[in-house]
């Protein structure tokens, strides 16, 4: 682990151009990997001033950029979006280095989170009329959203994925999706803890499932690592890190902030419904894709699996989970449809950025050959 240091940290002076910022928030991002592996970091602040300052500033610019500023910042958006997924991962155990995991309580780590999920969640949350969604039939607007995204015709964006994306496109999905798909359902595993009851023991089943009953071999993050190694390509979580947009790392941290949150339990269920529901659908595209690119069964077999088994998991969530829960909590249960319709703006803001690098990924082979 690093120790303590006091050496002074230079930076650039005015950023002006993108290249500029981009090369600021990459030194910035160093400068926290340092502290997050500081031995003892809450108690060596004082000694670390000159980097805690310097990533200080760094932040409050990208906050800014990010949240602020209109337009907003993509590059702004990365960078606040991989420290807090950085600090939240540690919630997670990857079977690692023990020492890693030293700073999972500091309260530094904690302010810096709070102060990222602060202003990015305002910010998503001007994208909806609260007011309006107060107003709500609750039961029959999540019936009728969750039917819609059930029998929905691919967009533009599933289009692409279906017909046009090649074997670059389809490896760089790979590269995004694994970062979480080799620990599906792990911020799931943090809502099962409580009391018992009917919702409580459907949502267990489900997250059973998720994880193969406790077989390994049918556990669905397994599948996915059989894709990869279809490509020969890594299997160590994170290895494709750097390949993610900020769009789908907010989903990821998204995630974890609800989970985290307890009082958020509602727009979690309201979330997960529509992930649940909406999955099928998206992963039949990438499933036609694979077939069209004569990939092999093992190069698609975790899509065909969700396929088959999140129909089923829709229901449950629907009839099980979401629909008890409005009846049980009447006066919040708007919050079940905010969350599914947040989910949804999020995944499908996720799903373009996945398309645009896809599609970037496809030219360069192209150019290249």
């Amino acid at each position: 682990m690093h120790k303590p240091t006091t050496a002074p940290i230079k930076f650039p002076g005015e950023i002006q151009d993108k290249k500029e910022r981009y090369s600021r928030y990459q030194d910035a991002e160093k400068l926290f990997e340092t502290l997050l592996e500081t031995e003892a970091l809450d108690k060596n602040l004082s000694e670390l001033s000159p980097m805690t300052e310097c990533f200080e500033q760094a932040l409050e610019q990208a906050l800014v950029a990010a949240y602020q500023d209109s337009p907003v910042s993509k590059t702004a958006h990365r960078f606040s979006q991989r420290i807090l997924y950085r600090i939240n991962r540690l919630k997670l155990f990857w079977y690692d280095d023990l020492k890693l995991y030293e700073n999972e309580r500091s309260y530094y780590l904690q302010g810096i989170r709070d102060k990222i999920e602060a202003a990015w969640q305002a910010w998503e949350t001007q994208h909806f009329d609260l007011f309006a969604l107060k107003k709500l039939t609750v039961e029959e607007s999540l019936k009728e959203e969750a039917k819609s995204d059930l029998d929905s015709k691919p967009s533009e964006v599933g289009l692409f994925f279906r017909d046009q994306m090649g074997k670059a496109g389809y490896r760089r999905l790979l590269e995004i999706a694994s970062l979480d798909g080799l620990v599906e359902a792990s911020q799931l595993s943090r809502m099962l803890g409580g009391v018992a009851n009917e919702i409580h023991a459907t949502l267990t089943k489900l997250f059973l499932e998720e994880y193969g009953n406790g077989r390994l071999s049918r556990k669905h993050s397994t599948f996915f690592e059989a894709m990869l190694n279809e490509f020969d390509m890594q299997t160590a979580p994170e290895a494709y890190i750097d390949a993610v947009p900020w769009e789908v790392l907010a989903g990821i941290n998204h995630s974890f902030l609800l989970t985290e949150r307890k009082r958020y339990y509602l727009r979690y269920i309201g979330g997960l419904l529509y992930t649940e529901v909406a999955i099928p659908s998206a992963f039949r595209n990438y499933s036609a894709a694979a077939r069209r690119l004569d990939l092999s069964e093992s190069a698609m077999g975790y899509w065909d699996l969700h396929i088959k088994e999140d129909a089923r998991h829709g229901r449950w969530m629907l009839h099980d989970i979401a629909l008890p829960l409005s009846k049980r909590y009447p006066s919040d249960a708007w919050e079940l449809v905010f969350g599914y319709k947040q989910q949804r703006l999020m995944s499908e803001r996720a799903g373009g950025a996945i398309a645009r690098s896809a599609r970037t990924a496809d030219s360069g082979f192209r150019a290249e050959n």
